[in-house]
């Protein structure tokens, strides 16, 4: 009886250790799957076509509009773009590549290795301190401008002349602060701008921004020039959109100020059509504009482009008509006398993974 009673207490004493212990170890796998941070892979790659319709094609005097990307002549490349992140709880990096022309673009001023179009777009981790406080330190794509250098987070696949000329791309370290549901802020210190590998100057930019239900208010100060920017948008209907963006740039009394405002309609699942109207103006000879060489001051642009986005499971097909009408002779027509407007299509296409 007592040898069966001990062994009673054994098998009781076993099996509630073997309890603990599947009970232990399935929360520290709990846990563990709960910390452990989520592998993703995405990007974009794209190509098009372009063409001007009152303008040269090929040669020498090859006329494209001042903003950045789709400037290129007939059948072109855009870039691809592979984006790495593993994103945990607390803490987590991304790694954007950029591969092409418009990849080499999109980090311009990179000073070592720009030349040779393969880079990193952006490159960054960050530290959620707590629930309202996120340290991102590296190189990410700018906070301030409406537009982005992923083709497939545009509408428009061109690109406007107010995010062309605000920066790209900062490195540094920033602070953002979710104040509440709808209230937001960030404040940086970067290397100048769109210098991303290092700093050769010793001088460094200062950011802020103010962020309220979707409308954001952006500041830049950078070796004594000065940007704000308002970037935000409005949801009027189901199926209507209106975005915004206005910037002032000054440096010593030459920059821009612009305004774009970027209605877009859904008219199904697969379609949407949208349209760019912007306003650009510079101070003094900015040289945004002018693509004759010429050096024109004051200058200013009314820039219309209207684009279609059809999509076919993860492909976007993109047609757009682009008109820009300068103040001053900025353009050169198809006989290479100065004009001062320029129409242009862009068939492009862009897929998504």
């Amino acid at each position: 009886m007592i040898f069966k009673t001990i062994t009673n207490k054994a098998k009781i004493l076993t099996l509630s250790m073997v309890i603990t212990a599947v009970t232990m170890t399935h929360a520290q796998e709990a846990e563990t799957q709960a910390e452990t941070p989520k592998f993703s892979l995405s990007g974009t790659i794209d190509a098009y076509f372009r063409g001007n319709l009152n303008a040269p094609n090929a040669g020498e005097f090859t006329m494209a509009p001042g903003s950045s990307f789709a400037q290129l002549s007939g059948f072109s490349l855009g870039m691809a773009n592979l984006i790495t992140s593993y994103e945990g709880e607390k803490v987590g990096f991304v790694a954007d590549l950029v591969f092409g022309p418009r990849g080499t673009d999109a980090i311009f001023n990179s000073p070592m290795y720009s030349a040779s179009g393969d880079i990193v777009n952006q490159l960054y981790m960050y530290w959620n301190v707590s629930e309202s406080v996120t340290l991102t330190m590296g190189n990410f794509n700018t906070f301030l401008g409406y537009e982005v250098i992923s083709p497939a987070a545009n509408f428009n696949y061109s690109t406007s002349y107010l995010f062309s000329y605000g920066p790209f791309s900062h490195t540094g370290l920033k602070a953002d602060f979710a104040l509440s549901e709808d209230l937001s802020a960030m404040i940086g210190v970067f290397n100048q701008t769109d210098i991303t590998e290092y700093n050769p100057t010793a001088i460094y930019a200062i950011g802020a921004q103010i962020g309220y239900k979707g409308q954001y208010l952006n500041f830049l100060s950078d070796s004594g020039a000065f940007e704000i920017d308002y970037t935000g948008g409005f949801n009027l209907s189901e199926s209507f959109y209106l975005g915004l963006n206005a910037a002032h740039y000054d440096s010593d009394g030459t920059g821009f100020s612009g305004v774009a405002l970027y209605p877009q309609l859904n008219t199904s699942e697969t379609f949407a059509i949208g349209l760019r109207g912007e306003y650009f103006a510079e101070s003094g000879a900015f040289g945004a504009i002018d693509r004759t060489d010429s050096v024109v001051e004051n200058n200013s642009v009314f820039a219309l482009t209207l684009t279609g986005s059809a999509s076919i499971g993860n492909l976007l097909i993109k047609p757009e008509i682009r008109i820009d009408n300068a103040s001053e002779d900025s353009f050169l027509d198809t006989k290479f006398a100065p004009q001062k407007s320029l129409s242009s299509f862009v068939l492009a296409a862009v897929y998504a993974f």
